[in-house]
């Protein structure tokens, strides 16, 4: 099965930026045509969909980080970035890489937690 390593996550002020990276343990012919995704889930509510890249290089967003996240993929290195300004409370959570793969079953990682607080 595919692994996905995040990392990056950590404590910060509102206000503040945090970078995350999610590696992937698959082929790099696999990793360039996949979607990846990027999804997070605070204390107590449901894991939520945060942002999608395309093989292409196509982004979406959930309007809740729109215009402060910014996700984006290194094909060469098989990663994934998920790049976090304008930090508010309410984006605390832990925050997880998703992919689906050709061949292979769909794969979480094992998430990194952001917080944000004063």
């Amino acid at each position: 099965q595919v692994q996905l390593v995040e990392s990056g996550g950590g404590s910060v002020q509102p206000g503040g930026s945090l970078r995350l990276s999610c590696a992937a343990s698959v082929s790099g012919s696999i990793f360039r045509i996949s979607v990846m995704n990027w999804y997070r889930q605070a204390p107590g509510k449901e894991r939520e969909l945060v942002a999608t890249i395309t093989s292409g290089g196509t982004t979406n967003y959930a309007d809740s980080v729109k215009g402060r996240f910014t996700v984006s993929r290194d094909n060469a290195k098989k990663m994934v970035y998920l790049q976090m300004a304008s930090l508010k409370a309410e984006d605390t959570a832990v925050y997880y890489c998703y992919g689906r793969w050709l061949g292979s079953p769909a794969s979480w990682g094992q998430g990194t937690q952001v917080i944000v607080s004063s």
